[in-house]
């Protein structure tokens, strides 16, 4: 069983409680991969997806995996609500807990945001990605989609390429991988990478082809202009051309690597289209593994929920 009523961060989470999750997840992968995806496991419970960020994949991941489990799900659009007319997060979460809102999925700009709200509702809060801190529910799908593919995490290499410094997902699987057992290494322009990145137990490589060789799994990340306050990088064609992952690259990778990008793609930028559609890439199978992962997390946190009189 999870040992908090909240999912904040990989930093908080044991390696066991991350099997835990993993093997949940292939439980709800079977209920998803099934004809009838119904399952009342939430029924009577509700959840909110309250996103002070735009975003496809992540909110509609947590939505229908609510609905697949039977509970209620409603979302909030931060820019119609209340938010607008000076309302506070405390202000907004007390009102949500008012409501007797069972869970609540919050994506925002400022790192610690999922934090403070967790501190002041009786609703289990699940972080959708917080500033540049973490997105663990992201690192967490691709995690299970290394093992899933691989059999196991421990003693994998794995290489993430692109906007190291602005990527909450990047930290987040640094983190996750590490606690599993697995290597890390890290390659972006010095413009894009955290100084400290090696504290957490990466290793920063000089060049794309030292990070990806030998690697079992290669993640590009997406440039992420809109955190960004001023050019990292003279042009997106100077990017794709010394940091961007192509067959060329690929090449040092062990054969049977995949490719892995937590979406959306900027084509042709990050990677090419040739490997984003190719065999190697399980891009996809990231969306569905999604859904089963952000299942799990709801179902466990429901345990918890209902053990601690929640």
């Amino acid at each position: 069983m999870l040992k908090s009523k909240d999912l904040l961060g990989l930093k908080d989470l044991g390696a066991e409680e991350i099997y835990e999750i993993l093997d949940t997840a292939a439980q709800m992968k079977k209920l998803l991969s099934s004809e009838c995806k119904a399952s009342d496991a939430l029924r009577g419970k509700s959840l909110v997806t309250l996103f002070y960020e735009n975003s496809t994949r992540t909110r509609s991941s947590f939505e229908l995996a609510a609905k697949y489990l039977g509970a209620s799900e409603v979302n909030i659009s931060v820019a119609t609500s209340s938010v607008q007319k000076g309302e506070t997060l405390i202000d907004t979460g007390e009102t949500l807990d008012a409501m007797k809102i069972d869970y609540i999925v919050i994506r925002h700009p400022m790192a610690g945001a999922p934090k403070l709200l967790a501190e002041h509702v009786r609703a289990s809060v699940l972080n959708g990605g917080d500033g540049m801190h973490e997105h663990p529910t992201q690192a967490l799908l691709d995690i299970y989609t290394m093992r899933e593919a691989k059999g196991q995490v421990k003693g994998l290499k794995v290489a993430i390429l692109g906007d190291i410094k602005h990527s909450r997902v990047a930290l987040s699987n640094v983190l996750g991988l590490k606690k599993l057992g697995a290597e890390v290494c890290v390659y972006a322009p010095a413009t894009m990478m955290p100084r400290e990145i090696e504290k957490l137990g990466a290793r920063v490589a000089k060049s794309r082809e030292e990070a990806v060789d030998g690697a079992d799994a290669v993640m590009g990340l997406r440039i992420q202009l809109e955190r960004q306050h001023g050019g990292l990088f003279p042009s997106l064609s100077e990017y794709s051309g010394f940091y961007g992952v192509n067959d060329g690259v690929m090449k040092y990778a062990k054969k049977d690597a995949i490719v892995l990008h937590p979406g959306p793609v900027n084509r042709g930028v990050e990677l090419t289209p040739k490997l984003i559609d190719g065999e190697k890439s399980l891009i996809l199978e990231q969306v569905t593994n999604g859904v089963a992962v952000r299942m799990a997390l709801l179902k466990l946190l429901g345990e918890y929920r209902e053990a601690n009189g929640l």
